[in-house]
């Protein structure tokens, strides 16, 4: 999986530092798009949460010549503060933020949203899966000093509903909104706020998802383009937003799906039909 991924290593981001945060293992989204990213010259630091991910982010931070790891959780004011405030003592500002963070108690992701969905979780949720953006975009904006980029990571469920999705579509859709009223705070300031819309994947979160396997299988064989969701594209696309090649755009949710994402009713037959 992760040593199949191609990153062609460049100068697009020689001289660019930013914080990745969210990434969980080797086949996490953040991962690949921290390898492109650092593969094109880009100094990364990025954050975790508690003892059991630092030992399976370490080494995959070490394996590309990465120093800095911050403990942060996400929901935590102080814990955010204390990370923004090192990386600014470390770096004097920050070019871009990747933000890859979600949860929901997955119990809850199944049957029916109506019922099944509390309180409780729903709030918690909507914190963790959309106002951590909100939150980790106003310490970062504050040390772009010459602009730069944010990006987050959402998911076709924001728009569209999907089975065993629930109240995580409703917390995509909040973040793909939160994506959009930053973007209109932060442009004045040369700062992009974009998100993207990536394909079903093999990671921690579709592991999370009853049938998610399934989801990937419909994906492939709706999609435009008859293949899987590649890391490649994702990452790229992420390079291009994070980097001085996505001047102008902002407030954007990018489909990064093989087309997947346009398709009404799938293919039976010869397109000539």
């Amino acid at each position: 999986m992760a040593d199949e991924w191609v990153f062609p290593k460049g100068e697009i981001m020689r001289g660019k530092r930013g914080l990745v945060m969210g990434v969980a293992n080797s086949n996490s989204i953040a991962w690949g798009i921290a390898q492109q990213l650092a593969a094109q010259g880009a100094e990364l630091a990025f954050t975790y949460q508690g003892e059991a991910l630092e030992k399976r982010v370490r080494p995959l931070v070490e394996s590309i010549g990465a120093k800095t790891m911050l403990e942060c959780d996400a929901t935590n004011d102080e814990q955010l503060d204390a990370a923004f405030a090192q990386i600014e003592k470390q770096w004097g500002g920050m070019d871009f933020l990747v933000h890859s963070i979600a949860f929901s108690d997955k119990s809850e992701l199944k049957g029916s949203f109506v019922e099944n969905t509390t309180r409780e979780n729903f709030l918690r949720t909507m914190d963790i899966s959309a106002f951590s953006f909100v939150a980790a975009g106003k310490r970062a904006a504050k040390l772009m000093k010459n602009g730069g980029g944010m990006v987050t990571l959402s998911y076709l469920g924001a728009e569209r509903v999907l089975p065993s999705y629930n109240v995580m579509g409703v917390a995509k859709a909040a973040l793909e909104a939160c994506t959009r009223y930053m973007a209109r705070d932060l442009g004045p300031s040369g700062i992009r706020v974009n998100a993207i819309s990536a394909g079903a994947m093999r990671t921690l979160a579709i592991a999370g998802i009853q049938g998610g396997r399934g989801l990937i299988q419909t994906g492939r064989e709706w999609s435009l383009m008859k293949e899987d969701t590649s890391m490649e594209g994702i990452a790229g696309c992420a390079l291009w937003l994070c980097s001085d090649l996505g001047r102008s755009t902002t407030g954007e949710v990018i489909h990064v799906d093989a087309g997947f994402h346009v398709v009404a009713v799938p293919s039976t037959g010869d397109a000539n039909e």
